[in-house]
């Protein structure tokens, strides 16, 4: 096997390997620098999917955030601009309105002086 010849480099270990002479401190080293390597890197490598998750799923809300508030000052500004219609439109309505109040007064005032006249005028005749 390969792992025999891997440990030898580091020392005898004789947890892993077999017909050595008993290193225990240094073989303990050896296999908790091993095991502590092997276990952080896969926590990392955990650590760092999950942020790079969390980072896209943060990247898309934010992206959705936007297009929202862009959206929002579109109907924000199409709301003014019905408004400043509307303004114009209730303006030109009550101008209107007071033109053909104007009118109505000036046509019962013409009325009123054409009765006037002709009750004099049949007062008059009796």
């Amino acid at each position: 096997m390969f792992w025999p010849y891997f440990f030898y480099t580091w020392g005898c270990i004789p947890e892993i390997t077999k017909n050595c002479q008993d290193m225990t401190n240094a073989s303990s080293t050896y296999l908790g620098i091993a095991g502590g390597a092997i276990i952080g890197a896969i926590v990392s490598w955990w650590i760092y999917n999950r942020q790079k998750k969390t980072s896209k799923m943060q990247d898309s809300t934010l992206n959705r955030i936007k297009e929202l508030d862009e959206s929002h000052d579109r109907i924000l500004k199409k709301m003014e601009d019905f408004d400043i219609r509307h303004d114009i439109t209730l303006n030109t309505v009550t101008e209107l309105s007071k033109k053909v109040d104007a009118l109505v007064e000036k046509q019962e005032k013409s009325n009123d002086s054409t009765k006037s006249d002709s009750s004099k005028i049949s007062n008059d005749f009796k």
